[in-house]
C-alpha cells in the first residue's frame, strides 16, 4: 500500500477506499476516512521521523489518530511507510461477573495497558493476576491450569520459544532464580492475552455461569413443584365429558 503526501498537502493512499479497522470508540469494525493532514511545507522544513494523520470513523464520526513512519522526503511527495501504529487501542472486552475482586482490579489494569500498547506492563499486570488466582485456587487449581495452558499449546499450534515465553510470565515468580519476565512485543502480547482470557474463563466464568444456570433451572423447578404442576403426586386432570341431553 503506497501512501503519500503531496505539494498540495492531499494524502494519496491506494488502498483508501478499504481502510478499515476496529473504532476504539464504538467497538465496530468500520472504514476511516482521512480528515487532518501535516502541510507538506511544514514536514519538509522539520523533517520529522514520524507523523500523526487524524482519521474519522465512517461508524460513529469520532476521531482516530494513527502515526506513520516516513520513509522519504522528495521534491514533490513525502513517502510515508503502508505500516501505521494506532493511538488508541479499543478496549478488550472480557465478563468480569464471575472473578473474585482482587482479580478483578488486576485484569482490569492489566487489559487498561494492553489497550494503550504497554505491552510489558501488561505482562506484569499478567503474572500478578495468575499469582492472585493461585493464591486461592491453590496448587491443584494450579495444576488444572497448567494441564490448560498445555491444551491450548495443542490447539492453537503454539511454537516452543512462545509456549517458554507464556509459562515464565504465567506461572513464573519474582522471587524463583533465573531469567525474570520476556520482553514482549505486539504479536507476544496479543497471544498471551488471548491466553490469559482463556484461562481466567475456565477459573471462574465457566463455573460461574454453570452454576447460575443450576440455581435458575432449580428454581423453577421448585416453583413448579409448589404450583403442582411438576408434582408426582398429583393426579392428571382430565378433560370434562360432555353431558348427555335430558329426556322430556
Amino acid at each position: 500500500m503506497a501512501v503519500f503526501i503531496d505539494s498540495s498537502d492531499r494524502l494519496l493512499q491506494d488502498q483508501a477506499q478499504s481502510l478499515a479497522l476496529t473504532c476504539p470508540h464504538c467497538l465496530v469494525f468500520a472504514h476511516i476516512t482521512a480528515l487532518a493532514v501535516p502541510r507538506f511545507a511544514e514536514l519538509s522544513v522539520h523533517r520529522p521521523r514520524q507523523i500523526g494523520l487524524v482519521y474519522r470513523c465512517d461508524s460513529c464520526n469520532s476521531p482516530i489518530f494513527l502515526r506513520f513512519t516516513v520513509r522519504d522526503y522528495g521534491a514533490q511527495r513525502i513517502e510515508l511507510s503502508s505500516q501505521f501504529t494506532e493511538i488508541e487501542r479499543p478496549r478488550e472486552k472480557f465478563s468480569f461477573n464471575y472473578l473474585p475482586e482482587t482479580v478483578e482490579t488486576l485484569f482490569r489494569e492489566a487489559l487498561v495497558c494492553y489497550s494503550h500498547g504497554a505491552f510489558n506492563a501488561f505482562c506484569s499486570m499478567c503474572r500478578r493476576t495468575m499469582q492472585a488466582v493461585f493464591d486461592m485456587l491453590g496448587e491443584s487449581g494450579k495444576l488444572r491450569l497448567f494441564d490448560q495452558l498445555t491444551e491450548l499449546r495443542d490447539m492453537a499450534q503454539i511454537d516452543t520459544a512462545s509456549f517458554a515465553s507464556l509459562k515464565r510470565v504465567i506461572f513464573g515468580s519474582d522471587a524463583d532464580p533465573g531469567p525474570g519476565l520476556p520482553v514482549l512485543d505486539d504479536d507476544q502480547a496479543g497471544l498471551l492475552l488471548e491466553v490469559m482470557k482463556d484461562l481466567l474463563y475456565q477459573a471462574y466464568v465457566r463455573k460461574g455461569r454453570l452454576q447460575q444456570a443450576m440455581v435458575v433451572r432449580r428454581f423453577f423447578s421448585e416453583q413448579g413443584e409448589r404450583d403442582g404442576s411438576h408434582s408426582p403426586d398429583a393426579a392428571p386432570s382430565r378433560p370434562t365429558e360432555p353431558q348427555s341431553p335430558r329426556a322430556t
